[in-house]
């Protein structure tokens, strides 16, 4: 697992090299949307969730769980879903993002910490 920050950030094609290690078109990754952080490659978005809640001070409710396609772009680029995101006490009934203002801060934390 890899914590990305403003200072550490990831590019493109180590996106791509982790993907091909792990299911081939996509990588695992957590947000974390008051911090501006997120935690990539692992095997379960549930691994990364509890690694940022142990070791990151992140907190529950600000985190979302999201695959990353590196070879896509746009809103091909990010997908929200993840069991990690089913959360009804917190207003989330899905396994996706259901709130857009969410939605919209995942993307641009994303585009800020992946470099092209």
């Amino acid at each position: 697992m890899k914590l990305v920050d403003e200072k550490n950030k990831v590019s493109k094609d180590e996106l791509i090299k982790m993907s091909a290690g792990m299911f081939g078109d996509l990588v695992k990754a957590v947000v974390d949307v008051r911090q501006n952080i997120m935690m990539i490659d692992a095997d379960l978005h549930a691994d990364e969730e509890k690694k940022m809640l142990a070791e990151c001070n992140s907190r529950q409710e600000d985190l979302w769980g999201i695959n990353l396609y590196p070879k896509e772009e746009n809103e091909y680029f990010v997908e929200f879903d993840s069991m990690i995101n089913l959360r009804p006490s917190y207003g989330n009934k899905s396994r996706g993002v259901d709130d857009e203002n969410i939605q919209k801060q995942i993307i641009e934390i994303v585009n800020n910490l992946v470099s092209k």
